[in-house]
């Protein structure tokens, strides 16, 4: 079949990656608007994914079978409403239900509606109602821009002052249109880990766990961001947990969705908290993570071009999943002063990075005269895998140091809880 992939960061490019290695695509990988990594798998084409008209068109004269969509905002814009509209198979649910990761109140209102574990909340509409609505919860505070924010939307504030310089901030606009509405939720204790599942809106079918490291600095330190690396799978989302969070959260939330008639088709990232009393929902995302996805993909054995039209065509039922039993780890490049203003234009140079396995996945990339540069905040995504999250660690960095990026930086301890946790047992 013939496929167009949507987006150009390095979870696109890792999906292209394993889209190219599936036996069922036989056709042309097409991508858009892509970048230097992806265009070594696919064929690169001018397209503006808000124009939904051209995206059709594109579909009809290159007879695409599939298109799959990458990132959140196309399917918050409701793409995958027009090309199915068009008779075009596509990956990804429809505007009504990406509501799951297109408004943190959605969502929590879905999960008093469904009995979903979660965190307690209070959905406020102004600077007023939400300095009134503090005063129920207690530090620290846990506060999150209703919308779409580039996954850093979300702020921990330690005191009371502190979260009202923040509220007055996402009020204020310092999250654009995202902070219109804000979610004020309790602290949750525990350990978090990521749960995908890939659902056609009745059929469930788990697709792997994760463990990402949001914060930019060694140590979970510094401001969010949309993600510093991750590892797959999760050892402390064990077989039994995961069990509770089909169970308790991923059928729920399908189930509800369905019969409330906004049936949710794709893949379905539930963010958890591992709590004392069981799994809690922290959030969704209507699509793979970044850059769990790069984790995931490196894993899969399984042909991802026919699972995602099994997805799209409501056909997923008897399909299953096949992982390596490897762990795979990845850590992102970004540009130095992301996760504010990136310094942009760096040169890169990959030399020997890939040498012993290991895959770069382009994040924010661009060619500058055939030369390498820079184009974004997250930068590369290298990636390795290995027997142990201890092993796979050790081959990631290696291939890091490999990298020549001098204006670049990069987490030195991704996966480092779990190298202990593997120190002890091995003790």
């Amino acid at each position: 079949m013939n496929i167009l992939l949507l987006g150009s960061g390095g979870r696109e490019h890792a999906l292209a990656w394993q889209l190219r290695q599936s036996p069922s695509l036989r056709g042309t990988l097409y991508a858009a608007p892509g970048n230097p990594g992806i265009a070594e798998e696919a064929e690169v084409v001018a397209l503006e994914v808000t124009d939904h008209a051209a995206v059709i068109a594109f579909c009809g004269d290159k007879a695409i079978d599939l298109v799959v969509i990458g990132p959140e905002a196309p399917l918050v814009d409701g793409l995958s409403d027009s090309l199915r509209a068009a008779g075009v198979p596509v990956f990804g649910p429809s505007k009504a239900a990406a509501q799951l990761e297109g408004s943190k109140g959605f969502t929590k209102d879905l999960c008093a509606r469904a009995g979903i574990p979660t965190a307690g909340y209070v959905r406020t509409a102004s600077l007023e109602e939400a300095r009134v609505a503090l005063a129920k919860f207690q530090a620290p505070y846990v506060l999150k821009a209703d919308g779409l924010a580039a996954g850093k939307g979300v702020v921990i504030a330690a005191s009371l002052a502190e979260a009202e310089e923040t509220l007055a901030d996402m009020f204020g606009g310092g999250f654009g249109g995202a902070g219109a509405q804000v979610v004020i939720e309790e602290f949750m204790e525990g350990e978090e880990a990521s749960f995908f599942a890939l659902t056609d809106g009745t059929t469930i079918v788990p697709f792997g766990s994760a463990q990402d490291h949001k914060r930019v600095g060694d140590g979970d330190t510094g401001p969010n961001t949309g993600g510093m690396g991750a590892y797959s799978p999760a050892p402390v989302l064990t077989p039994e947990l995961q069990a509770r969070v089909m169970a308790e959260i991923v059928e729920p939330t399908v189930r509800t969705m369905r019969e409330e008639g906004n049936p949710y088709q794709g893949v379905l990232y539930a963010g958890l908290m591992l709590t004392a009393e069981g799994p809690k929902l922290i959030e969704y995302n209507a699509r793979f993570g970044d850059p769990e996805c790069q984790v995931l993909m490196m894993r899969l054995e399984s042909d991802l071009a026919a699972i995602m039209l099994a997805c799209a065509q409501g056909s997923l039922e008897g399909t299953r999943v096949a992982f390596h039993d490897e762990t795979a780890l990845t850590v992102v490049m970004a540009a130095r002063g992301y996760p504010g203003t990136p310094e942009m234009g760096g040169a890169i140079d990959l030399g020997a990075a890939e040498a012993e396995g290991a895959k770069v996945f382009h994040a924010g990339t661009a060619l500058k005269e055939g030369a390498l540069v820079a184009n974004g905040g997250r930068v590369l995504n290298v990636t390795a895998t290995g027997a142990s999250v201890t092993e796979a660690q050790a081959k990631a960095y290696a291939a890091v140091d490999a990298i020549t990026f001098p204006t670049g930086f990069c987490r030195r301890d991704i996966g480092q809880k779990e190298v202990a946790r593997e120190a002890a047992r091995n003790a």
